[in-house]
């Protein structure tokens, strides 16, 4: 069901085509909320912003307001770091911004999940979802809705920069060698260094370095970016 997920976000062609995949991984992932963004930073300072969602028309006003988004700690959080960050009331309320969360309370923002990737050449993509109940007590549960969502949004990058923010020429086609893409089919199976070593009979250290040559010539920032950017490329099917 995942995978089925990712093809639709890949295969997304046009804004309504990706809003559709990523509020349908959204709901299946437990969430009612999602807000994506594209960032391009700009040669002379300032960036720009893209963004789509599925933000109750009542909230828009205030979800759109870039003051009350500095004044955001899960927003700030996503402008310094690549983790994701799982919020909650607390959050709010430990930076001094109780009032904030009682405000998106009203409109479902209870408690939620960020995260943020930060690609070369000024590009960035966030992706939040929010819901109006609290998430598992299970911290494995939590977890698995995280790792999910990281994963998601590796894949939902790519369709997201390509859609929603100016073309740019296409680079020349890196050249790869023939090791660097079994290893980047395999990573797209999700295979692991450990197991790429041993179905192609090598050692788990130079599978990875396989990967991570691939991933450096492709200009992207791990393993699953570059894979999905291979894939869109035509370098491995």
């Amino acid at each position: 069901m995942l995978r089925d997920r990712f093809t639709s976000v890949l295969q997304a062609t046009n804004r309504d085509a990706l809003l559709s995949a990523i509020v349908g991984f959204t709901r299946w992932l437990g969430f009612e909320i999602v807000s994506a963004t594209a960032v391009m930073d700009q040669v002379r300072g300032g960036s720009e912003f893209i963004t789509i969602d599925n933000t109750p028309p009542s909230y828009r006003n205030s979800f759109e307001d870039l003051s009350v988004a500095k004044r955001d700690p899960v927003m700030q959080h996503c402008k310094r770091a690549g983790i994701p960050i799982i919020w909650n009331q607390d959050t709010y309320v430990n930076a001094g911004q109780a009032a904030k969360w009682e405000e998106q309370a009203r409109f479902g923002y209870h408690t939620g999940i960020a995260i943020a990737l930060h690609l070369p050449e000024g590009r960035h993509f966030f992706v939040g979802v929010d819901r109006d109940q609290p998430l598992p007590n299970h911290r494995g549960e939590v977890d698995r809705m995280t790792a999910d969502l990281c994963l998601f949004a590796s894949h939902a990058q790519d369709a997201a920069l390509r859609i929603l923010l100016p073309s740019t020429p296409e680079r020349d086609i890196p050249l790869l060698t023939p090791r660097e893409l079994e290893c980047l089919r395999w990573t797209m199976e999700g295979k692991t260094a450990w197991e790429l070593g041993n179905i192609l009979g090598i050692s788990e250290q130079t599978a990875a370095r396989h990967v991570n040559n691939a991933t450096q010539k492709l200009g992207c920032v791990n393993k699953v970016q570059a894979a999905v950017k291979a894939l869109r490329m035509n370098l491995i099917r």
